[in-house]
């Protein structure tokens, strides 16, 4: 599902990608949920659609992309500082 802010692939994901960036504050809605963005998103860029535990997988195409190497609040930023591969 999609908004003019941004894309939020499957269903299943845990991530959205900004499709402009996005500043600490704003509100995003993706159907019916609606949240606020806890820092700065730099277009293109993924943040956290809901609490992501440190340890748990990060979901982006409906498959896990890496796991959070640290709790990742709902709105916050989600890139490399905050997730480990999972790739050999």
């Amino acid at each position: 599902m999609a908004s003019r802010d941004a894309l939020k692939i499957s269903e299943r994901d845990s991530v959205a990608v900004a499709l402009k960036p996005l500043k600490k504050g704003d509100s995003v809605a993706l159907g019916s949920l609606v949240l606020e963005i806890r820092e700065d998103i730099p277009r293109y860029h993924k943040f956290s659609l809901r609490d992501i535990r440190q340890g748990e997988k990060v979901i982006k195409y409906g498959e896990s992309i890496g796991e959070a190497a640290e709790d990742i609040a709902s709105g916050g930023y989600v890139h490399v500082h905050n997730v480990k591969s999972l790739r050999g």
